[in-house]
């Protein structure tokens, strides 16, 4: 996994940290996109799955606390990519089992026969 030297050179830390994420995260058979702005990189995986990245960690939604009524986050060092993919895979696989997905995005997802690859 090797992101092009112009690619780095041209690329703000925290949108190098998500294209690292965005490229662990396909050898998860899951496809991503990054997005750049404010000194933050989001990487967009799935309904109610985004990584926010700054320099230091990426961070994303990992539940629900009814107790508290607030969201729960999960994190993980932006110095393993490859280990937070895979935790990332496991809550992907947990919301494409979930009821609350979108039918829409789900017969996207049926008609393309990948699990997260949609048209262009």
């Amino acid at each position: 996994m090797s992101v092009p030297a112009e690619h780095e050179q041209a690329t703000s830390l925290p949108a190098l940290a998500a294209e690292h994420l965005r490229m662990a995260l396909k050898d998860h058979g899951i496809a991503a996109d990054v997005h750049d702005g404010y000194g933050l990189a989001l990487v967009s995986i799935w309904v109610g799955l985004v990584v926010w990245c700054d320099s230091d960690r990426y961070w994303w939604r990992a539940g629900w606390d009814a107790r508290k009524k607030s969201v729960v986050y999960a994190w993980h060092p932006t110095l393993e990519p490859e280990r937070a993919a895979r935790r990332i895979a496991f809550r992907y696989a947990i919301l494409r089992r979930s009821d609350s997905l979108s039918a829409v995005i789900t017969d996207l997802a049926a008609a393309n026969g990948s699990a997260g690859e949609f048209p262009q």
